[in-house]
């Protein structure tokens, strides 16, 4: 979102936001569920899905790690093929899908088939992105029979049970919620992110998961690498 202001400078319409809970779902019309598949071997959630409205338009930026899971490369091909309309983002921790040849790719585009044959989109709008350890596949049958629970749980209060499901080494979860008054209209952005020690190069295991209610444009994945390299 590009920043707008009256009477002010961008850097004061910054100061203006104000923090509130919510996540990803603080927005209006997101969605979000996490819940406990059994993917992991210690029993926490391990499984989340993000739903956006039907005209949301979506970008993103990706490791440029050559060893990269197989999700990556669809995630951006999708992006390319759709012009950004993307509905759902499914978030599996516990096996990074990562190192697993020809099959990573394969689980990858059948996970998305299936949750999008549960929501009624297209496959095509279904992004998928997997943490967890590298060079171990998705246990695929655990992960398909979480996903008729994970769609039920769906909720637009949803965004702290995401943002734990995501979770591997991270100690806490991580997440913001801020709200403006923009020209007589309440704006609202959320966002939810996983990584902990290996975040370095190009975000390496870094996910981070971002929403906003605002009326923009799409944004290219140019500008995103932008975004991610400004220092906090």
């Amino acid at each position: 979102m590009h920043p707008v202001s009256r009477g002010g400078s961008a850097v004061a319409m910054a100061s203006s936001w104000q923090p509130i809970r919510g996540g990803v779902t603080a927005p209006e019309g997101f969605q979000a569920a996490g819940i406990v598949a059994g993917l992991k071997p210690s029993g926490k959630p391990d499984l989340a899905l993000v739903l956006a409205p039907e005209t949301a338009v979506c970008a993103g930026t990706f490791t440029t790690s050559v060893v990269r899971a197989a999700c990556v490369d669809l995630c951006r091909d999708r992006l390319v093929s759709t012009a950004g309309q993307a509905r759902a983002v499914l978030i599996n921790s516990g096996q990074a899908n990562a190192c697993t040849g020809d099959r990573g790719l394969v689980d990858s585009q059948r996970a998305t088939q299936v949750l999008a044959d549960q929501l009624g989109v297209d496959a095509e709008s279904v992004l998928i992105c997997s943490t967890g350890v590298i060079g171990v596949p998705i246990p695929m049958h655990t992960l398909l029979a979480g996903l008729a629970p994970l769609v039920e749980a769906l909720d637009d209060a949803g965004g702290d049970a995401a943002a734990n499901a995501i979770l591997t080494t991270d100690l806490v979860d991580k997440q913001v919620a801020l709200e403006l008054e923009l020209e007589g209209r309440r704006v609202r952005i959320g966002g939810m992110a996983k990584g902990s020690g290996m975040i370095h190069p190009d975000m390496a295991t870094m996910l981070g998961f971002f929403s906003c209610d605002a009326g923009v444009v799409p944004v290219s994945g140019r500008g995103w690498c932008g975004a991610v390299q400004v220092p906090l």
